[in-house]
């Protein structure tokens, strides 16, 4: 049976990122179908040594970080410090649509291997960059030399001053949004980038600042305070225009409902056995279920601190926008993930079983992304794509026995 193709098989990728933000960004094409080539220092990304590893690992190649947004590329280690190796990513990127970086602006430049040295050399090449205040060349912020990671993104993007228990406890967001949405932004304007440079030959640099992605989250802070001139603080686990939206207690853990709307609201009033709320003309509007917000969470949770989560999924779900508060032992077992394949088995080095990485969220109809490998051991396919640039068995002996790849 012939193999589905993903939506980008036929464009190539040279991934120079590290860490999550550029990393997740590349993961993000290659699961549409993108030949990635992920060039790595000779000692490998970073995040190799991270973990978590499984117990029974007897190799400890890389982790569940590494394998989870490194799936789907190909890695090729070289020493950028050296001019050859500078000269093979020259030459990887000849019959490339992008390169990706997330290095701190400047390094790349020192390297030759900045935007005008690329652009000038590889007119169609998309350029493409994560840093953490942007690049100086799509507008230059004060702090554009600092360095910065996901805690920072959110903290000064605004995300954190909207997130905690309370007004005065601001909090960090769980996951690595401070990393991961850059991430998508990028790969979106990746993405367009090429199809404009298909379009036109011309490529042009793709820049997305990490805070800037994190503000652009944040957008509902923006229109608040430019419309109000407040200054929204965090709302604990309940919206600050909207109710009942957020989370109440259960029997055995929480869950959400969003019943803010007209069609929603007498709807859950009955449900809860309280119909005579929802024909209260104190709490008619949005507006009005906003002022008085407190009767209503107090009447909700009444009803659902006496249920479980799985009594008020049977009895609330598809009746209301609902759902349980889910911890990954939930997301294992849930249904829905393994009807959507966004719980999926890889094999791993070093284990004589398959392991679990997050599937692919974006589902196609005629191109579907997937997880066709597993990531890369270190300089797994250096030979392959040498070879592929022309290079002999005698030359990339030379090569490696010099330190300039691995």
């Amino acid at each position: 049976m012939t193999a589905i193709l993903g939506a980008l098989d036929g464009v190539r990728i040279v991934d120079l990122t590290q860490m999550l933000a550029g990393p997740f960004c590349t993961m993000l094409l290659a699961d549409q179908g993108a030949e990635v080539i992920k060039v790595e220092p000779l000692d490998g990304d970073h995040t190799r040594i991270v973990g978590p590893y499984h117990a029974d690992d007897s190799l400890k190649a890389f982790g569940g970080y590494f394998a989870s947004v490194n799936r789907n590329k190909k890695s090729v280690a070289v020493d950028l410090k050296r001019p050859e190796g500078r000269e093979l990513v020259l030459r990887l990127c000849e019959g490339a649509d992008a390169i990706v970086e997330n290095y701190r602006g400047g390094v790349m430049d020192r390297l030759g291997l900045g935007y005008e040295a690329l652009h000038e050399r590889f007119p169609r090449l998309v350029y493409a960059t994560i840093r953490g205040f942007g690049d100086w060349r799509t507008g230059r912020s004060p702090y554009t030399d600092w360095p910065a990671y996901d805690v920072v993104a959110q903290a000064f993007g605004g995300v954190m001053a909207i997130t905690g228990p309370d007004k005065d406890t601001p909090m960090k967001v769980g996951p690595g949004i401070g990393d991961l949405m850059p991430a998508t932004m990028c790969a979106v304007g990746i993405v367009s980038a090429i199809l404009r440079a298909h379009k036109t030959g011309k490529g042009q640099l793709v820049d997305v600042g990490m805070v800037d992605a994190i503000l652009s989250l944040c957008e509902r802070i923006v229109h608040q305070h430019s419309y109000t001139g407040g200054v929204p603080v965090p709302e604990g686990n309940h919206h600050p225009l909207l109710c009942p939206f957020g989370m109440f207690p259960a029997k055995d853990g929480h869950v959400t409902i969003a019943a803010h709307a007209d069609t929603h609201f007498p709807i859950l009033c009955r449900l809860i056995g309280r119909p005579e709320l929802g024909t209260d003309p104190r709490l008619a509007t949005v507006q009005d279920r906003r002022a008085n917000q407190e009767e209503i969470i107090d009447a909700v949770s009444a009803f659902t601190r006496a249920r479980t989560k799985q009594q008020l999924l049977d009895h609330l779900g598809g009746q209301v926008p609902f759902a349980p508060v889910n911890d990954v032992r939930d997301v294992f077992a849930n249904p829905h993930f393994a009807a959507r394949d966004m719980v999926v088995s890889v094999p791993h080095p070093g284990l004589d079983h398959e392991t679990k990485v997050a599937g692919v969220a974006i589902k196609m109809s005629e191109t579907p992304g997937r997880v066709r490998h597993r990531a890369p051991l270190l300089g797994e396919h250096t030979d392959e794509y040498l070879t592929g640039l022309g290079l002999g068995g005698a030359e990339i002996a030379r090569l490696r026995a010099g330190k300039i790849i691995a």
